[in-house]
């Protein structure tokens, strides 16, 4: 059966170079209505027919999926967009519940989300499509990698851009990479809308969100600006701050004769999210960051130890929280028992409210210098903590955004609620006086009173 593929002028250098490529790696930073999906799903439905195998095409939250792409319609064509990829001729089968589809020649495609990325099994795994890349948990390629390279499968990378996060600093490692593709299409350089709709578009921003704010906006789904503040984020001038004046450095050690503490957020089904941090005087310094899920505490402790023999740090407390007093189905123990059975020394954070929390964040934020590696998870995370938006009010609800920056940026406040208990005051110094150097200081000639 031939299937007839219409290709943009545009999508033309990734499709040929996804086609052509034994496992590709590819980052496409793209405007809006470029077709990222709709050519990701192309290029899988012909690499399925060249080789029998799993592929999968991962949105940033597996709710997202159904509405995007499983039950969504071409606005075009009236078609599904699913049927548009792979026409029933071609399907043997199809699960509505897992979003699974098989095909007549023997692949398996289904659609997964990054916030569930730990619940992907599946042998032979040959292509991924990573779609809005920028707001997914950057945490599924790590644990994705080792399957694709071990099949030599490909992965695709598409998205518009989200601030300085994951998706740029992947950008900028793929240009300068020849085993990658690397694009940023913009929609002057596509010429994919006129200028009537350029400006159409540009307007309905700035109704939205207002004229600077709609404009940043604009600048970033349209000419892919990564500097565009996140929409509703909660710590935007204080990361601003952080990024303007230099605080995310390559060099940033810790000081020998102080501890390295650690700040959790304990996970039960999702992620679990430490924070490495020092207080040197009036200053933090925010060593690393890690976090995962689906792993028991003995999988953080030995992180811990590793770490900390590596990089010869002092081991100091560890601030989990409020609800690590509560007892564990089946064990009978709390978890900070637990904890303390692996030789972590923990310390529960007093219970405060969110808005307590984020504000603490907020003051401790400009006394932070952070260390590089945090750029990635960490830095990122706290960048894309943001309010949840109401669709139908147009407006920002009170409440963050449940996502994969949630677990660090609730790490990172009780890290802001307790530091100062990590606080170590200096030493007091008397100065040492040489014998006889002030013999004469009690007596001072006064003048007599009037």
């Amino acid at each position: 059966m031939q299937i007839e593929r219409r290709v943009r002028w545009y999508q033309q250098p990734l499709h040929s170079y996804m086609l052509n490529t034994p496992g590709a790696r590819a980052i496409e930073i793209a405007h809006r209505r470029w077709g990222k999906d709709e050519m990701a799903l192309h290029v899988t439905c012909e690499l399925a027919h060249r080789r029998v195998g799993s592929y999968w095409h991962c949105l940033p939250e597996y709710g997202q999926a159904r509405k995007a792409l499983w039950s969504g319609v071409n606005a075009h064509t009236g078609k599904r967009r699913l049927f548009e990829a792979f026409p029933p001729e071609i399907i043997d089968s199809m699960n509505d519940n897992e979003m699974f589809v098989r095909l007549k020649c023997g692949s398996t495609w289904q659609m997964i989300g990054s916030d569930r990325y730990d619940a992907t099994v599946g042998a032979g795994v040959a292509g991924i499509t990573y779609s809005e890349w920028a707001l997914a948990n950057p945490s599924a390629w790590a644990y994705h990698r080792p399957m694709l390279e071990e099949n030599n499968g490909w992965a695709m990378f598409i998205t518009t851009p989200r601030g300085r996060n994951h998706a740029k600093s992947m950008y900028d490692m793929a240009k300068n990479n020849p085993k990658w593709f690397a694009e940023i299409s913009d929609v002057h350089s596509t010429g994919a809308l006129s200028a009537e709709q350029i400006e159409e578009s540009l307007a309905e921003y700035i109704a939205l969100y207002g004229e600077d704010m709609g404009r940043a906006q604009f600048e970033q789904e349209y000419l892919c600006s990564f500097n565009a503040a996140i929409l509703g984020a909660f710590y935007g001038r204080e990361m601003s701050a952080v990024r303007a004046e230099g605080r995310i450095v390559p060099d940033l050690d810790a000081i020998e004769d102080l501890p390295v503490h650690r700040a959790w957020d304990i996970g039960v089904r999702d992620d679990t999210s430490i924070w490495f941090f020092q207080v040197v005087g009036a200053q933090l310094f925010i060593l690393d960051c890690y976090t995962t899920n689906g792993v028991g505490v003995d999988h953080y402790a030995d992180h811990i130890e590793k770490l900390y023999a590596e990089r010869n740090w002092q081991h100091g407390t560890d601030y989990v929280p409020h609800d690590a007093r509560v007892k564990e189905w089946g064990t009978g123990r709390t978890r900070v028992e637990t904890m303390q059975a692996m030789g972590l020394k923990p310390e529960v954070v007093p219970q405060a409210g969110l808005l307590d929390g984020i504000n603490a964040a907020r003051r401790t934020l400009p006394l932070c210098v952070f260390h590089e590696r945090c750029e990635e998870l960490g830095i990122a995370a706290l960048e894309m903590y943001q309010r949840e938006w109401d669709d139908d009010k147009k407006m920002f609800k009170a409440n963050p955004l449940h996502n994969w920056a949630s677990h660090l940026a609730d790490a990172f406040r009780y890290l802001s609620m307790t530091w100062r208990k990590a606080y170590v005051k200096p030493e007091k110094v008397t100065p040492k006086i040489e014998e006889g150097a002030y013999a004469n200081l009690g007596r001072v000639a006064v003048p007599a009173l009037a």
